[in-house]
């Protein structure tokens, strides 16, 4: 998209353009002094577990992706980690942040959905002002 001159702004998540950086794509960016914090769930799904007899590691394997090593590998690839500890010891890799909001503070993920993305919300209605 940037590269290819397709458009003046590109939108992405901050883990994306730390590894394009380390794979020697040098981009231009600026991370927003006010930003949102983008969760990645994980979930165990109960009908295939319970289906397969996995739930242990499933289970097993849900909390080892907290765990410091797994928050640490995490950061090697842009990832800002969950943990306290591995967040310190990590943060001079990431670009500083003064207000960092998340999904909760603006009414949740439905209210997000219905303001933002629905038809004819916000979304919808800049991309029809730029035709």
């Amino acid at each position: 998209f940037f590269k290819q001159g397709q458009g003046d702004v590109l939108i992405n998540y901050e883990n994306e353009m730390i590894l394009a950086g380390q794979q020697g794509q040098k981009l231009p960016y600026v991370v927003p002094d006010v930003n949102i914090s983008i969760d990645n769930p994980i979930a165990v799904v109960d009908k295939n577990v319970d289906k397969h007899g996995t739930r242990e590691a499933a289970e097993a394997f849900v909390k080892f992706l907290y765990t410091p090593e797994s928050q640490r590998t995490f950061a090697k690839y842009g990832f800002r980690p969950v943990d306290a500890t591995v967040e310190k010891e990590v943060a001079k890799q990431f670009p500083p942040v003064k207000t960092l909001f998340t999904a909760q503070d603006l009414g949740g993920w439905d209210r997000i959905q219905q303001k933002f993305f629905d038809d004819g919300a916000i979304f919808d209605q800049i991309q029809a002002s730029a035709k």
